[in-house]
């Protein structure tokens, strides 16, 4: 405040009834006020973070902790199990001490599942087809999450290519998958290769549908129009401005399309054009079982893998969607 306005305003109030205070008071009331580069950043500072509220938000869940420890438990089994001792060979026919197949035999304390009909323990076969089937379940929905955000993304923002994705998308989405499926595994030998290259055609196209609308959604919004304007490059407004509103969702989808691909793989043993049975996996499992599940003996067969694929489900399930809505901005506090 200017020397001369202070003075030429001094009792121009007392005519209503203001009392101002006399000039030389007046310089008392104001100060310098130094810039102090702490006290800036400090005013700023705020201690939330988005993950670490995540975090905390799906811990205080304890129904899906419990079940995300009972899952992360089961799986660490799986891969640990063949290095445990007394472990019998998954693939090995076993032969009683007369020389004859043990074949069919139910559980017991050699044989805690039981065998099949060739004299395979099952216990052991079941931890190795979990093992198969995870690599493949964990590969495919790693693939289909990626490149479904790489082309959403590019497809939802970047309007010269649209129409080329859009043609793409086309002859994909409207062959279906099971079809695809059952081609390639024809036409190729049946592997863990071919079933994941079989997989990974298809799986990622609805994650890109979904991505490409979201970014369509909000593209146009008022901070990416000002983001742009200041020149930021394409890359980080999709990294940074749009792909983190889509966080919860896209965690829900990668957990669901694990038990979505042992249940791909299910449908091709179901036809005949799963792995090999030299390879053990929950498919050929359960396909072994679903042959004589008549037999009321020998429905333990059918039983013990199909009880370990709905657990893998069930647990996927439960913990996506409460990473979901952990994940979601709009629950934290």
């Amino acid at each position: 405040m200017s020397k001369d306005y202070i003075s030429d305003n001094v009792g121009s109030d007392a005519s209503q009834g203001v009392e101002l205070p006399a000039r030389g008071d007046i310089a008392e009331l104001f100060s310098l006020a130094e810039f102090s580069e702490t006290q800036a950043e400090m005013t700023g500072y705020s201690d939330y973070s988005y993950w670490g509220s995540t975090i905390t938000m799906f811990f205080r869940k304890k129904l899906a902790v419990a079940i995300l420890l009972l899952l992360v438990s089961l799986l660490a089994f799986t891969f640990i199990q063949p290095y445990l001792p007394n472990q019998l060979d998954p693939t090995r026919i076993y032969f009683s001490s007369t020389g004859g197949f043990i074949r069919n035999n139910t559980p017991n304390s050699t044989h805690w599942f039981g065998t099949n009909a060739v004299g395979q323990d099952l216990w052991a076969r079941i931890w190795s087809g979990t093992r198969t089937s995870m690599m493949i379940a964990l590969i495919v929905a790693s693939w289909d999450l990626i490149v479904g955000i790489i082309f959403g993304a590019l497809w939802g923002y970047v309007r010269q290519v649209e129409a080329a994705f859009e043609a793409i998308y086309n002859v994909l989405n409207n062959v279906p998958s099971t079809v695809i499926h059952i081609l390639l595994s024809y036409i190729m030998r049946p592997s863990m290769s071919t079933m994941i290259f079989a997989f990974c055609i298809t799986g990622w196209v609805p994650t890109a549908r979904y991505v490409r609308n979201q970014i369509m959604i909000i593209r146009d919004r008022e901070y990416n129009l000002a983001s742009r304007c200041l020149g930021t490059p394409t890359s980080r407004l999709i990294t940074r401005n749009m792909l983190p509103h889509l966080v919860s969702v896209l965690t829900l989808r990668f957990a669901m399309s694990i038990p979505a691909t042992i249940t791909s793989e299910l449908t091709l043993t179901y036809v005949g054009l799963g792995l090999p049975i030299s390879i053990p996996s929950l498919g050929n499992l359960v396909g072994e079982g679903r042959a004589v599940m008549m037999d009321t003996r020998l429905r333990y067969q059918l039983f013990f893998p199909c009880a370990v694929v709905c657990l893998i489900a069930i647990s996927f399930y439960l913990i996506g969607n409460a990473f979901s809505d952990a994940a979601d901005p709009r629950n934290h506090v």
